[in-house]
């Protein structure tokens, strides 16, 4: 028994992990309590070094309380539930509810772009979700819209938040694999935007293949008509064509060496479009020449893409950092709620307490993670890994196709932070064995752990809009008429082809790897979570050692004088 414990440790360990997680433990203490106890084990049977747990306060506060990189977790929670709370989302909908209301599919496109601009300024699936729930899908089964399609726009459209920039999913991935949470924003910027055109693909087929599941809004609903009945449409094409020639005319008028990335070059333009259009927009409202529509779309438009360049701008073009982007970005939001008239101390408390009970949350994941980790890596059980992994048929592409198998069957059951904390850091050393850049390998984790929001039965992104959607008969107040509930089953049915479209973008991300597109720098922010603790504890040794010897040789000089 003793010698095929000695064998097998590290595969007891994650077997024991899995067993714990399985009987409802919470995840933090599931994860301390297996460190804990296996160490305690392998000191017994002389496999773990007692000194290692020596290490483990220096590890939590070197590696958990003094990672400047994680504050940005709770600006970024901050800043989306002030954004939530302030109305954005509410004025977001309805504008460009009515903007694309006239064409058929055009409130389900309209919650996928405001989902897209949301997931770019809040980064939190929760507010994203019950936001369109409440405001959207009344107003979608008003109209005819099928009940299974609108559940699933509105579910996937909030799980954006989890790829776009600045998602709290692609921090904690960045602090796991020890990389620049820029650089893995930078990455996931592109494919983030690719899986919202899939999602608009979607729904556009669906408009083609089935017209009566989402029905265009009907003329007495379009609420923003000029005095002759027209939709002012025109005048706003107009507008946004002016600020798309100047924007693309800064931006070739450039120098070369400033078009080296291209992320850097977006963002320049998208601010410069969202200055010239306030700028011509305020002169034209002044002369009585911008028509209802162009004015409420300006409007509404400018404050979140004013945010979004404020801290993505900021933090692609290397002015700050994620977190100097995250705290700039709570005091825009701050701003923004000022200005609506929606800053009170009711909201701010309320912001507050989540924000807390958040990070909270996530700290002491890491700091159970981090207790694990030191005994199976004290046991080597990231080699064991590594060897598991690593020896695959099939090379890389049959490591993929089993991670990303593992990942999203794990997605059934565990939420993205505790695949983040739990899978990421077992995964990363066999990837970097094989030679694979991980900043790459971070967004396709992250493009993969999105379905975890969204399996039926246990994606949080339902239970989130099953929350929200009505379970009862009810009356509508607009028409009068009594509407039917939306069922959990339609709910888990809307579902399904977009889970299908997230495999879908991690098999392009696999075929077409420069879509990641990221700088490569010769150093690496943040501690790695994959180190080697024999040679932390001789280095510790070294240390002290050449402390001691300098004592002895400042003793003697004293004493020789």
């Amino acid at each position: 028994m003793t010698e095929f414990l000695i064998a097998n440790m590290a595969p007891i360990i994650f077997a024991s992990l899995v067993v714990f997680l399985l009987l409802g433990f919470p995840v933090a203490f599931a994860l301390a309590a297996n460190g804990i106890i296996f160490g305690l084990v392998g000191i017994e049977l002389g496999l773990f070094n007692p000194a290692f747990f020596q290490a483990l306060p220096e590890r939590i506060f070197g590696g958990v309380m003094n990672n400047d990189t994680l504050l940005a977790i709770p600006f970024f929670t901050f800043m989306g539930l002030i954004l939530e709370r302030s109305g954005m989302a509410e004025d977001l909908l309805e504008t460009i509810g009515q903007l694309f209301g006239p064409i058929r599919g055009g409130l389900a496109i309209a919650v996928i772009f405001v989902g897209a601009m949301l997931a770019a300024t809040t980064g939190v699936v929760a507010a994203s979700v019950i936001s369109m729930g409440l405001i959207s899908l009344p107003i979608m089964l008003r109209y005819g819209y099928d009940r299974r399609l609108a559940s699933g726009v509105i579910a996937a459209s909030g799980t954006l938040a989890q790829i776009i920039p600045p998602s709290l999913v692609l921090i904690i991935i960045a602090d796991q694999l020890g990389r620049s949470v820029g650089d893995m924003y930078r990455g996931a910027f592109l494919p983030g935007f690719v899986l919202t055109g899939l999602y608009l693909l979607y729904v556009v087929g669906m408009t083609l293949i089935f017209p009566k599941s989402a029905p265009a809004l009907p003329p007495e609903a379009r609420t923003f008509r000029e005095a002759n009945g027209r939709s002012g449409a025109r005048s706003l094409i107009v507008l946004l064509m002016l600020a798309g020639a100047v924007a693309w005319g800064w931006a070739v008028r450039q120098p070369a060496e400033k078009h080296t990335d291209e992320i850097i070059v977006v963002s320049m333009v998208i601010a410069m479009a969202v200055a010239f259009v306030a700028a011509l927009a305020n002169r034209l409202l002044k002369l009585g020449l911008l028509s209802k529509m162009a004015e409420k779309v300006t409007f509404v438009l400018i404050p979140p893409l004013a945010l979004i360049f404020l801290v993505l701008g900021t933090i692609f073009i290397g002015v700050a950092t994620p977190t100097e982007g995250g705290a700039m970005g709570a005091t825009g939001a701050l701003v923004m709620a000022l200005a609506r008239k929606r800053l009170n101390l009711a909201l701010l408390k309320q912001a507050m307490d989540s924000t807390a009970k958040l990070t909270t949350f996530v700290v002491f994941i890491l700091i159970g993670a981090r207790v694990f980790s030191l005994t199976f890596y004290g046991v080597d059980g990231h080699k064991w890994v590594e060897h598991l992994l690593s020896n695959l048929p099939g090379g890389e592409i049959g490591f993929l196709i089993v991670v990303n198998i593992l990942v999203f069957l794990l997605a059934f059951f565990l939420d993205f932070f505790e695949l983040a904390f739990i899978v990421v850091p077992l995964l990363a050393p066999a990837a970097e064995a094989l030679g694979i850049d991980l900043i790459w390998f971070g967004v396709l984790l992250a493009v993969n752990m999105q379905t975890s929001f969204m399996h039926p039965p246990f994606g949080f992104a339902l239970f989130y809009l099953r929350s929200v959607a009505p379970q009862v008969p009810y009356k509508d107040h607009v028409t009068g008429q009594t509407m039917a509930p939306v069922t959990t089953g339609q709910i888990y049915w809307g579902a399904i082809p977009f889970v299908v479209i997230q495999i879908i973008m991690v098999g392009l991300v696999i075929a077409f790897p420069e879509m990641v597109g990221h700088d490569k720098p010769a150093y690496v922010e943040g501690e790695m979570p994959m180190i080697d603790i024999q040679q932390m504890l001789q280095e510790d040794a070294a240390a002290d050692a050449a402390r001691e010897a300098a004592k002895v040789g400042a003793g003697g000089t004293a004493t020789g004088q």
